[in-house]
């Protein structure tokens, strides 16, 4: 038995009084801090703290061969790898049904909002800009979703666009940013019991029995994931977007103001 799975009965005990470990509200995040230009070699990158919850995402640009239903269009590439430092359950070998779905939902947001036009991505017949964005977990203290999303959508905000010139990628001189019509955030609630708590941590994710994840930029949600068993009533899921929008636009903030703009 881990440790975190010893922790669910206290912590089940503490939010029927109301109270979370760490004192926060229940509607409330824990400290979160946003580090560009974090791996030298991306075209861009963003670090992201959520209390001891640490991600780190790069983007890199490259060329390819358009999709074939898409031949006008780049392609948009999400890889998650959750690291065996982050945390005892993690393991190496192929990608773990978790991290496929951590990729999954941060790419949908993307998507969905609109970060990347990738019609914008075109270069000519049979060659179009691939963007990968690759997340990789380095702590593992909860709430991997809005975490992810943060770091995905730092990075894409401080990215650099590579030329494409004579048949050849530039990636040194006076390169302008990325283009992005959008910034897109996640916020993720943890049903225990009867209550419903906001970016829950790691003790709080081993104990909840239901999992609600809305992404949204300013003008609609965008893309939701629900996990677990547990259920959320209809009432809870609307209070939970109008949340979601309070609390997005602080993050956009906190995105656009770590890529300097």
């Amino acid at each position: 038995m881990t440790i975190r799975k010893a922790m669910v009965g206290y912590v089940e005990s503490m939010v029927k009084k109301g109270l979370r470990e760490d004192g926060r509200g229940f509607m409330n995040y824990r400290d979160i801090c946003i580090n560009t230009g974090k791996i030298p070699n991306a075209e861009g990158s963003a670090e992201v703290d959520i209390g001891y919850t640490k991600v780190l995402a790069g983007v890199k640009v490259g060329t390819g061969e358009p999709m074939k239903d898409k031949p006008d269009e780049g392609n948009l590439l999400t890889s998650a790898e959750l690291l065996p430092l982050a945390s005892e359950e993690y393991d190496v070998g192929p990608p773990s049904p978790e991290a496929i779905e951590l990729a999954r939902v941060v790419d949908r947001g993307i998507r969905a909002a609109g970060v990347i036009d990738t019609k914008s991505l075109f270069i000519e017949e049979g060659k179009v800009w691939e963007i990968f964005i690759d997340i990789y977990v380095l702590n593992y203290d909860g709430n991997l979703f809005d975490a992810g999303t943060i770091a995905a959508s730092a990075a894409l905000a401080s990215a650099r666009m590579p030329k494409y010139e004579n048949g050849e990628v530039i990636r040194e001189g006076n390169l302008g940013r990325l283009k992005t019509g959008n910034v897109v955030t996640s916020c993720t609630f943890a049903k225990l019991g009867s209550a419903v708590l906001l970016d829950p941590d790691g003790n709080e994710e081993t104990a909840m029995d239901g999992r609600l994840t809305v992404a949204n930029d300013e003008n609609a949600v965008r893309a939701m994931q629900k996990g677990l068993s547990g259920s959320f009533s209809f009432g809870e899921i609307d209070k939970a977007i109008e949340l979601s929008f309070e609390r997005s636009k602080d993050l956009r903030k906190m995105i656009k103001n770590s890529a300097g703009e």
